[in-house]
């Protein structure tokens, strides 16, 4: 009898150790075993929508596992995976903070490897009339912190300045920065990216009539032809900036900022919140040895016009944020599946060893080796 309750007690002990495992599900096999998870695919989103645009789809279901991970946001607590956790998603929260945290948590969590794993970023964005419009697809070579900079308020800039944003440690807006935190621009893998927009041209775009009378409105500037077109795949670059901004001037200084950063080989698409410090915190997971910085995707899809057509006002832009939004969600979906499939089915013949880059990637100190393509490679303060 003794005997029997020891090895119970020793049983019940062994159970408790073993930590959480699936939120809402029986544990598997594996991690009964502790075995760790290695998905081809890891979706990252950042809020509640492009969250559930991957639920429900026929191609794969990733609410068949769902995991907790410490170090998550408090509103999504959870990793996605499907049964054989060959696709997996998280929801990292908005804002540079919130990526970067969920990010790292996600990188040196002991519940996955990704050492060969694919990292998509795929989200929403505001995006300029001049390349894209609603519903627009882009994937980026570049990802560019245009708000890592000095800010003198427009009203009381220096007259000959075009902007009241300046490089940190310059003194004019079209000097290089002289201070560099490391974190201005981050350079992903143009091979991959050429592989994945060819899949995500397969994918059927949404376009419907509410977007179609409001981009018409942008027909009326010359610049805006791409505003007033049907949505597409467009290779551009992301400018992450945690303030939400709007307006042609904002527009036109942060897309001089891209070309600045990228020594004018980046082409300034998209705003968002929360890229550079994705990139970032995936960048350190490669330097230690738990990512692959060569199998990362930026695809963001445009919501809202970064600024008004002709005549409009510059808040009624600003607050008009409806329009176009189930147009991005759909279309994230619409483009993102065949992205996320066609990694899967290739995986043998083409993802698995990996697609090797012919460019630069990386951050502008080339912590990752090779030699950066912008940047002065070294900082003066």
């Amino acid at each position: 009898m003794l005997r029997f309750l020891t090895l119970l007690l020793f049983s019940f002990s062994l159970w408790l150790a073993s930590g959480p495992t699936a939120v809402g599900a029986a544990p598997t096999s594996l991690e009964l075993r502790g075995d760790k998870i290695h998905p081809k695919v890891f979706i990252i989103g950042m809020f509640d929508q492009e969250g559930s645009a991957w639920h429900g789809i026929p191609e794969f279901n990733i609410l068949e596992r769902n995991i907790t991970v410490p170090g998550f946001s408090p509103r999504f607590p959870d990793a996605h995976c499907t049964k054989d956790g060959s696709i997996c998603q998280v929801v990292a929260d908005e804002g540079e903070v919130n990526a970067a945290a969920t990010i790292t948590a996600l990188a040196f969590s002991s519940h996955f490897n990704l050492s060969k794993t694919y990292f998509l970023l795929a989200g929403i964005a505001g995006i300029s009339p001049k390349v894209g419009t609603l519903g627009s697809v882009t994937f980026a070579r570049y990802a560019v912190q245009v708000s890592l900079q000095y800010e003198i308020d427009a009203r009381e800039k220096p007259a000959e300045f075009p902007t009241g944003y300046l490089p940190q440690g310059s003194k004019t807006p079209e000097q290089y920065p002289q201070t560099l935190y490391g974190t201005e621009v981050f350079e992903v893998n143009d091979d991959l990216r050429q592989l994945a927009m060819d899949l995500a041209k397969t994918g059927k775009l949404t376009d419907g009539s509410a977007v179609q009378t409001y981009r018409a409105q942008y027909a009326a500037h010359p610049e805006y032809a791409a505003g007033a077109a049907a949505p597409s795949v467009i290779g551009c670059d992301t400018a992450t900036s945690d303030t939400f901004w709007t307006g042609a001037l904002l527009a036109d200084a942060f897309a001089n900022t891209t070309a600045l950063f990228t020594n004018g080989t980046g082409k300034y698409c998209t705003s968002q919140q929360e890229d550079n410090a994705v990139l970032g915190s995936l960048l350190r997971a490669a330097l230690a040895g738990r990512a692959d910085f060569a199998r990362v995707l930026v695809m963001r899809v445009g919501s809202d016009f970064d600024r008004p057509f002709p005549g409009q006002n510059v808040t009624t832009n600003l607050f008009n944020l409806s329009t176009g939004f189930g147009t991005a969600i759909s279309n994230l979906r619409a483009a993102g599946v065949p992205v996320v499939t066609g990694i899967v089915d290739q995986w043998k013949a083409t993802y698995k060893k990996g697609v090797a880059p012919s460019n630069y990637i990386g951050d502008i100190w080339g912590s990752l080796g090779g030699k950066p393509d912008f940047g002065p490679g070294t900082a003066s303060a």
